[in-house]
């Protein structure tokens, strides 16, 4: 590929980043203090919340897997919805006998899951309860990451196990385990392979852009909502761009 070529990719890509952004804090503050309606029904957050309200109930705990892909790159997002996850179970959880425990396989998925631990505690006034054990690092490497990963799952305590993050092909030992101990798996990740294991290996799975839109189902925050609209709007941009160049390419014109 050419410089030309280069830096033109380059700049639509970030003209695509800001123009999404942009289209974000537009519909933020239009819906500020609404709630998104006519939601297609996602069996996989519906279960989730019965099954976080049933771990609440009898005491038990929640396992968020944040997989090991760190946060740079295509990697990044699926690590971030975690993270968004992670926050929102947290407050809803805390009160929980046995309060939820994420486990990662980077360094820096670590230190932002004690944080986002930490301030869903002091958003709820319960500081005192935040555990930073509850953040832990499982492995440095993939299979070092689901062996360690493992314990947390045979916990006794543990009911739940949501596997959101970037995974590779060991995401299956992290799926067998949780079956093997009777314990509800409910899985999403932007890696190809990863997704076909889960499909296989656990009761509810994540597709595609149904990861991306967690934070808006699990009622995150207004930017969470706001960037299903934009989404949408990109979507049918998207559309129309594709529909007018195979029109202009059937009438000769390119």
């Amino acid at each position: 590929m050419n410089l030309f070529g280069l830096i033109s990719t380059e700049l639509l890509g970030l003209g695509f980043v800001i123009v999404f952004f942009g289209l974000i804090v537009v519909f933020t503050f239009i819906g500020k203090g609404q709630r998104l309606q006519n939601l297609r029904e996602i069996s996989a957050f519906a279960r989730l919340k019965r099954s976080i309200g049933l771990a609440v109930e009898a005491g038990q705990r929640l396992h968020l897997s944040l997989g090991h892909g760190g946060i740079n790159g295509q990697q990044g997002a699926s690590a971030l919805v975690g993270l968004s996850v992670l926050q929102r179970i947290a407050r809803v959880a805390s009160i929980s006998d046995h309060p939820p425990i994420a486990s990662s396989g980077e360094a820096t998925l670590t230190i932002l899951s004690q944080d986002t631990l930490q301030s869903a505690y002091h958003a709820i006034n319960a500081d005192n309860q935040y555990e930073p054990t509850t953040g832990q690092l499982s492995g440095l490497t993939p299979f070092s990451y689901a062996a360690g990963t493992l314990p947390i799952i045979f916990d006794s305590q543990t009911s739940v196990n949501l596997l959101i993050g970037s995974f590779g092909s060991e995401v299956g030992l992290i799926t067998d385990a949780s079956e093997r101990k009777g314990g509800m798996a409910i899985a999403g990740s932007e890696n190809m392979t990863a997704q076909a294991i889960m499909y296989a290996s656990a009761q509810e799975l994540l597709i595609g852009e149904e990861l991306y839109a967690a934070g808006a189902y699990l009622q995150a925050g207004p930017a969470h909502i706001a960037s299903l609209r934009a989404q949408d709007v990109l979507r049918w941009v998207i559309i129309g761009i594709i529909l007018l160049g195979a029109l202009l390419k059937l009438v000769g014109v390119v």
